[in-house]
Parts: C-alpha cells; structure tokens; sequence
C-alpha cells in the first residue's frame, strides 16, 4: 500500500513453470468476455476503422458519442455491428460521456479507451489476470506508448501526496496516477464511489478519478507488460480546427483550476487562475511573432478559460 513517499513492493505469483519456459500467456477467451470496451467519440469517423479492428473480439462494446457532426455514429454502426450507441443531443464532455456509458456496463470490467488508442486482446487479457491478482484495485493500467513506440510516462504517484521520481516500472506496481486514454476498471470498487466527477468537461478528470479511489484505499496499478499505442490528440477532427485548439485551451485551463480548488483548496485556485491569466496574456504576444495559428487559438482559449473560470466551477472546494 501507500506509506509515505515509499511503496512497498507486492509480490507477484511466479508465471513461469519448473522447466524454465517461457511466461504463459494469459488466454484472451477467458479474459475478453469479462470486459467492456468504452468508447467515447466526438468527431472521430477518422477513428473507427482501426478502432472496429481493436473491438472485434469484443461481445459488448459501448461508444457514447458526443454529438459528432461528421459520420461517427454511421461508420460506428457499420463497422461496430455489436456495439450500443449512445448519441448524446450535445457535447456531455469526456467524464460526463463515459459516466453515461459505465451505467451501462453488465460486466466486471470496463476498458475506457480513447478513440485513438489501441490494445490488443493478449494485452487486455494481462490487464484482467492483473486485476485478478489483486481484487482491491480500482484501475489497472497498461504501459502506454506514442505512434512511433516510444514508452510514455503515463502513470506517476498522486500529484498532491508527493514528487514522482525513480525509474520505470518493471512489473506490476502501485500507483497514484494512470492516464485515462486506457484503463481497466473493477466495476464492482469503482461504481459505489462513482465514476468521473461531471464538473471536468475536458482534462484533469483522470487526475481526479484516480485521486478519489487513491483516498478511499484502493489501489491503482500499472501493469507494463500490457501495452497500448496512443496517437495523442488524433481523437478529434473537425472541420474548424483552431475552434478546436481554443476550446482545448479553454477547458484545459478551467479544469486545472477546478482541481487545483477541489483537492488543494480556494485560495490556491484564486491565486493560480490569476497567474494563468498574466502568464497566458504576458506569451500571447510569442505566440504572435512566431506566428504559429494553433498555439495562438489554445493560447486565447486558455486565456478565456482562466478568464471565465468562477467558484461555480468549483462548489464543493475548501474555502
């Protein structure tokens, strides 16, 4: 468990036999029929091909789909036949959309994926035999790695207990932190303390679901023998894309505000709003001279969003 800045090593069987063969892999037969992918979309027709071939094993997939203005939920439908859409009236936002689906899940697991990630079925069975192992955790995590197979630092202790530092994880280890793109979760510990807290429309909702389980004793491992490829920021494409880069500024900014005031309290959030607001203002003009459209939009968006950002944002924080 957690003690401190250490964390105590948990021993894992031995997968290998007497006669010295290779680690048995765990068999994804037995293992698929446990899960339910999650899937949410928003603009993301580019994804569904590749992301049909990941979920082909599946017996029930669930893609909530956040109003996409292209042929998400066509191409879903098509190329998902067993998958339940759930088309959304307006952008939920991600938490909010993945929320919609969880309830939905009869199985003992739900795998949230991005659409632009991908893990394969072997992959997934390791996350299950994981979890297996351990029945007090809430998330398993796989080892996460960018489009040119470089590994990415996708898990780290919980931000507000302590600095991360030390190598990278062997095997199985505890946790503070792993990267919603893709992740394991027991429904049976996650759902009595609920899933994502609706208040993040985008970014930081992952912080903030590890950290509630984190608090409430479970544990959050990540699991490196299981690998999953993330092209960041793929997900989404839309017909406007610097909109898109200031809504990412905008509620990236937003959310870490509302996080830094739920978990640290007020007056620090008061204090970090304002100094994203100089900041952010103090680079624009950066961002002008190297002219570079895309930063410039997320660079007005985060502006906006720290502009904007109000304690209603936020009603439950420590004064």
């Amino acid at each position: 468990r957690y003690t401190g800045v250490t964390v105590r090593t948990r021993q894992v069987p031995a997968m290998s036999d007497p006669t010295g063969s290779a680690e048995p892999q765990p068999d994804p037969a037995t293992a698929l029929p446990l899960v339910t992918p999650v899937i949410v979309t928003y603009n993301s027709a580019h994804c569904i091909p590749a992301l049909a071939e990941c979920l082909a094993p599946y017996r029930s997939v669930l893609v909530s789909d956040n109003a996409s203005g292209d042929d998400t939920l066509t191409r879903a439908q098509e190329l998902i036949p067993q998958a339940i859409l759930l088309p959304h009236p307006r952008n939920l936002g991600f938490g909010t959309a993945n929320n919609r689906a969880l309830a939905r899940v009869a199985t003992p697991f739900a795998l949230l994926l991005t659409p632009d990630c991908a893990i394969s079925p072997a992959d997934v069975a390791r996350l299950v035999e994981t979890a297996q192992l351990f029945p007090d955790a809430a998330i398993i995590g796989p080892q996460i790695l960018d489009g040119a197979g470089r590994p990415e630092i996708n898990y780290r202790w919980a931000a507000t207990r302590w600095a991360s530092r030390g190598p990278a994880a062997t095997g199985p280890a505890c946790v503070g932190f792993l990267s919603g793109a893709a992740m394991l979760l027991r429904i049976d510990v996650c759902a009595p303390l609920g899933f994502f807290d609706e208040r993040f429309f985008l970014y930081y909702e992952d912080d903030d679901l590890c950290l509630k389980y984190f608090q409430n004793g479970h544990s959050l491992i990540i699991e490196p023998r299981a690998q999953a490829t993330h092209l960041a920021r793929r997900s989404v494409k839309g017909k406007t894309p610097l909109r898109g880069e200031f809504w990412r500024g905008y509620h990236h900014a937003q959310s870490k505000v509302t996080y830094t005031a739920k978990h640290v309290g007020l007056p620090q959030a008061r204090s970090l709003r304002t100094r994203l607001i100089w900041q952010t203002a103090a680079g624009l003009p950066l961002r002008v001279v190297a002219f570079s459209p895309r930063m410039i939009a997320r660079t007005l968006g985060r502006l906006a969003g720290a502009r904007d950002w109000t304690l209603r944002d936020a009603p439950d924080a420590t004064p």
